[in-house]
């Protein structure tokens, strides 16, 4: 049932979130994931913003070349959905294709505040859940998603950590 999110499904992105769970996130993590997404977004001279939230903080934010202010509003919005469910924007849009539903009218929330296009991704942390955020804005939304993927496994890595 691949409607708009490049064939990925809400049990597809549920076992992506469960696999690139962390072990801890503090603030310097939370820069270094950060960093890492600036590192691959100039080498590849990706037209993107990227900011890492813990919760509603904003402790990482970067407006590579290309991008623009409207992606601060797409980051906004992104960041919201995740905030509000603790499921990637990529997982909540699949979850709502599969059940027909159109997810701002059956939350009773508004797209001025609410986006759920690719690129707004949970940072779950083991026994804690939801701790942060890691958000990509400027390219197609799936690709924005799989850029987050791609960052986050790429940290894990440099930790030791990958599942």
């Amino acid at each position: 049932m691949d409607k708009t999110t490049g064939g990925l499904t809400s049990s597809v992105l549920a076992l992506e979130a469960q696999t690139l769970t962390l072990s801890s996130l503090t603030q310097e993590q939370a820069i270094e994931i950060g960093n890492i997404a600036q590192e691959i977004g100039l080498a590849r001279k990706l037209p993107i913003a990227v900011e890492v939230r813990m919760k509603e903080w904003i402790v990482f934010h970067a407006s590579l070349p290309g991008s623009s202010p409207e992606n601060d509003g797409w980051i906004t919005r992104k960041a919201n959905v995740v905030n509000r469910t603790g499921r990637s924007t990529l997982h909540e849009r699949a979850l709502a294709e599969e059940q027909g539903v159109d997810w701002l009218v059956a939350n009773s929330l508004e797209e001025k505040d609410y986006a759920i296009y690719g690129g707004g991704l949970a940072l779950n942390v083991v026994g804690l859940g939801l701790t942060g955020v890691l958000l990509v804005s400027g390219l197609e939304h799936v690709a924005d998603h799989l850029l987050g993927i791609e960052v986050i496994t790429e940290y894990l890595a440099r930790k030791g950590e990958e599942q």
